[in-house]
C-alpha cells in the first residue's frame, strides 16, 4: 500500500533530479522553500516536524537538495516532504507540497464504517499495524 499525499503522490517516488527540478520551478516563482518529516503520516496529521529553517532567498535548488540529502541520512525511517510558500499578498500559502522520501515500509491505514442512527454513516479512519 502506498501513502498518497500532496503533489505528485500517485506517480512513482521522483528522482534527485526530478526533485531538483521541481524545486528550481518553485525557486523560479519566487517561492520559499522547506523541508518536514514525520512518522505519521496520518492525512489529518498537519503538525510534520521542520527539518532546519525555511530557505528564503535561495537561487538554485542545490541548497534545498543538500538539505534534502541530510534530512534522509538522518531520518530514513520517517517520511520526508518538500514545501513551497508562496508569500505573496493575497496568497501566503503552500502552493507545492509533496513527498520527497518514503520509509522502506509505508504506513497502512484501513477504513471503518460506523453505523449511526437512521441511514447515516460514517467513517473512521485508523492506521494498521506493519
Amino acid at each position: 500500500m502506498r501513502l498518497t499525499q500532496g503533489a505528485f503522490s500517485f506517480l512513482p517516488d521522483l528522482t534527485d533530479t526530478q526533485i531538483s527540478a521541481q524545486i528550481e520551478f518553485a525557486l523560479a516563482q519566487g517561492w520559499a522553500v522547506s523541508i518536514e518529516t514525520t512518522d505519521d503520516p496520518h492525512p489529518r496529521n498537519t503538525y510534520w516536524d521542520m527539518w532546519g529553517m525555511p530557505m528564503f532567498d535561495l537561487k538554485d535548488a542545490a541548497g534545498v537538495m543538500m538539505e534534502l540529502k541530510a534530512a534522509r541520512t538522518a531520518l530514513p525511517e520517517r517520511y520526508i516532504r518538500i514545501n513551497a510558500f508562496d508569500s505573496t499578498r493575497g496568497w501566503e500559502t503552500v502552493r507545492l507540497a509533496f513527498i520527497a522520501h518514503r520509509p522502506p515500509v509505508e504506513a497502512r491505514f484501513a477504513l471503518d464504517r460506523v453505523e449511526a442512527e437512521g441511514r447515516v454513516q460514517r467513517y473512521a479512519l485508523r492506521r494498521v499495524p506493519a
